[in-house]
């Protein structure tokens, strides 16, 4: 029986070994662009090994996973393994149809679909899932997406995605739920998402975008820090889609918590030599017992104590608040642990990026030389005068520490153009056509000298303006220049005359203390005043003819702005005075102003400028229309310029005045862009007076009477230049003051 069973095993065996097949030879079929050998390297099988069904369709998987081929068959048929594919066809193009406010080679560079790639209708559909995530980002939910296959010869296709972007999705109501302690206006004013109203189409804020609304959160967090709510949470923010996918509502659900004041605020330093009494003073007057609980007050004590130590000349020191939290008695304790660290000197001081101004010009500016003791003051000032060359678009300065006690002063800068350039046409009944054409270097061969050549070419004359300053005169900060001038002054619009200037300035300017300047000039000029017309004033027909001056002035300014371009914060005085009567016209002429930058918030900055002059003729001089005062334009906005003052009532022809007063506020804010395009709006409400106007004649409107508008602006730091307009509104005037309701300023550079 065991022997029978045995031969039963042995001929099953046999059977099936006579069974099993073997791979004698693969033949590909339907392959154009794929190598033959390509296609047999992604099968499970090779020459020689048995064939199975496992490894026949696993050699099927193997070449659907290459994305190559949009069908496939395997067979056998006695000994031969027959694969036939048809290729997936290669992307010829890939063309955006319809969009506008996404560019084509944004869209293109989200795509992992591109020109030459295989195409595949699952990459088309992860393609269009991701343009729809791309379009949704940018707030347009509403954005529909088709994909069009254009099939073409040669096994290609063109892949078009036809977009519709429809209207960017608006948020329409923002409510927010458990405040108590401040209203929903003003927590709403705190966070950069904003409710979609009609005045703010320029302003992106209004629009839902996910990234801006977790943004959000922590803005709020830090307003309810910043007043005590140490246990304040955003426990959700929920966004609801309309259905026309047009509009979100947003819901933010917030936890005030209890209002925590400070208790103990101390501080610990392991530094000897510091002045204890100057950091217990910072401590206790931004963070002082009693008060209530402000993170930002606490950050502020931070920066000024590590401020305090800079000046110190511990540049490396780091201070860290230890806050504890006591919630039965709802205080908050404060240590500022001061660490170790030692005085620090300035190593080097490394100037890089500048390719035209020389070196000397950067460090000539430097409160600090090497070897001197670190002061951050000193360092925050040198960078605040760099960027007041107005040499550079930007001045980088970083304090790198090199060895213990030593640190190197690392100056990067990026220089921009500081040539202005301008040109003009007019036309004289003396002279006929004109052209004006003026040039200006402010860093003339990279030495930071300033050059100043204009001309005024006519049929009849030819005029030059010539002016040179050198900013470091004998190598100390001493300013030295002088002016050469024969110009020609077309004042026919205002007053129906023409004026020429003939003569030179000699000018020099040194310091008197920190930020307290003083720039004194002798000028000589000889005038003209002609081309007075039959019907002008009769003030200007007395005026017509040559006259000289002789004056020497003085220019007392002080100066703590941040920036004297683009100020965000600190005082300007000025104070400036001139005698004339070394020879010619006498007269002496005052003018004093006076204004302040304040930061309200984060790019939102008040400003407030007055200014007064007058000017009085002594020897039984008359005052000269030429130094009397001028106010329009951009001195007092909403007016034309020369447009208020003495005027003469019959030919209407601006007189000028021998006092003045203005006044000038200005709120600049934010648009919502992004500050690298360098927009900024800004609302004002300007004010002023002149009056006074010597004469023979009493056919004149002479009063003091105060003129005064309001308006909105736009500045812009243009590619050629600094542009300003203004829309103002005067609503304080006399009838016969000129107003100018539209305006602009704008410069050229090169």
């Amino acid at each position: 029986m065991k022997r029978f069973k045995l031969i039963i095993i042995i001929l099953l065996i046999n059977c099936g070994l006579a069974n099993a097949k073997t791979i004698d030879n693969i033949n590909v079929s339907g392959n154009k662009r794929i190598e033959t050998e390509t296609v047999i390297s992604y099968l499970a099988l090779n020459i020689g090994d048995e064939i199975s069904n496992k490894e026949l369709s696993k050699s099927l998987k193997n070449l659907y996973a290459t994305n190559l081929f949009a069908d496939i068959s395997i067979s056998e048929d006695k000994g031969t393994i027959y694969v036939r594919v048809l290729e997936n066809p290669i992307v010829n193009e890939i063309a955006f149809e319809g969009n506008v406010r996404i560019k084509n080679d944004f869209l293109q560079r989200e795509l992992s679909l591109y020109t030459r790639s295989v195409y595949t209708k699952s990459k088309v559909q992860n393609n269009l899932e991701r343009l729809k995530q791309i379009y949704e980002k940018s707030g347009y939910f509403g954005a529909t997406i088709n994909p069009k296959i254009i099939v073409l010869d040669d096994n290609r296709v063109n892949v078009v995605f036809e977009i519709n972007e429809g209207t960017r999705a608006k948020i329409r109501k923002i409510n927010i739920i458990g405040n108590e302690n401040y209203s929903d206006d003003l927590l709403k004013d705190k966070i950069s998402t904003k409710e979609s109203r009609w005045y703010k189409f320029l302003s992106g804020n209004t629009s839902y975008d996910a990234d801006r609304i977790d943004y959000d959160k922590e803005l709020l967090r830090r307003f309810y820090l910043s007043r005590g709510y140490a246990d304040f949470q955003v426990q959700s923010i929920t966004s609801k889609l309309t259905k026309d996918k047009k509009s979100f509502y947003i819901t933010v659900k917030v936890e005030e918590g209890e209002r925590y004041r400070f208790s103990k605020v101390e501080t610990k330093a392991l530094l000897k030599d510091v002045n204890q009494e100057e950091i217990n003073s910072i401590v206790n007057e931004l963070t002082k017992t009693g008060d209530w609980y402000s993170s930002n007050k606490i950050e502020k004590a931070v920066l000024a104590l590590t401020k305090s130590l800079e000046n110190q000349q511990y540049a490396f020191v780091k201070v860290s608040p230890d806050v504890s939290k006591n919630d039965d008695n709802k205080e908050i304790s404060i240590v500022y642990n001061i660490g170790e660290g030692q005085k620090v000197f300035v190593n080097n001081i490394n100037v890089s990026g500048n390719e035209r101004t020389r070196d000397e010009v950067i460090r000539r500016e430097f409160k600090l030389i090497e070897g001197d003791a670190f002061n951050r003051d000193k360092l925050i000032k040198t960078e605040r005068d760099l960027r007041n060359l107005d040499f550079f678009d930007k001045v980088n300065v970083k304090v790198k520490e090199v060895d213990k006690g030593l640190t190197d002063i690392n100056v990067n800068v990026s220089e921009k153009s500081t040539g202005e350039f301008s040109m003009g046409a007019g036309f004289s009944t003396e002279d006929g056509a004109l052209a004006d054409f003026s040039i200006s270097e402010d860093n003339f061969l990279g030495k930071g000298q300033k050059v100043k050549l204009g001309t005024v070419l006519s049929g009849k004359s030819q005029q030059i303006d010539f002016g040179f300053t050198e900013p470091y005169f004998l190598n100390r900060d001493l300013s030295a220049g002088f002016d050469i001038f024969n110009v020609e002054k077309d004042y026919q619009d205002e007053s129906s005359y023409d004026k020429k200037l003939t003569g030179f300035a000699l000018r020099l300017g040194y310091p008197l203390k920190e930020d307290l300047r003083q720039n004194i000039a002798y000028n000589f000029e000889k005038s003209n005043i002609y081309n007075v017309g039959e019907d002008a004033s009769t003030y200007i027909k007395e005026q017509a003819g040559n006259s000289t001056k002789s004056s020497i002035s003085s220019v007392l300014t002080y100066d703590t702005r941040d920036s004297a371009f683009d100020p965000t914060e600190g005082t300007l005085l000025k104070m400036s005075n001139e005698l004339a009567g070394l020879g010619g016209l006498k007269f002496i002429k005052n003018t004093v102003g006076g204004g302040f930058y304040y930061p309200l918030s984060d790019q939102w900055i008040f400003s407030n400028y007055t200014e007064a002059g007058n000017v009085f003729a002594y020897g039984g001089d008359d005052i000269n229309i030429s130094d009397r005062f001028f106010i329009g334009g951009k001195t007092l906005r909403g007016f034309e310029r020369s447009g208020i003052g003495p005027r003469d009532k019959k030919t209407d022809d601006a007189l000028g005045g021998e006092n003045y007063i203005k006044n000038s506020m200005e709120l600049s804010f934010p648009l919502g862009v992004s500050q690298d395009l360098g927009l900024k709006g800004y609302s004002f409400l300007d004010a002023g007076t002149l009056w006074g106007a010597t004469s023979s004649s009493s056919n004149i409107h002479d009063d003091s009477s105060v003129r005064a508008s309001f308006g909105v602006g736009l500045a812009w730091k243009s590619p050629m230049g600094p542009l300003r307009i203004n829309l103002a509104f005067p609503f304080l005037k006399e009838d016969y003051d000129k107003d100018e309701v539209f305006s602009f300023t704008f410069g050229t550079r090169f």
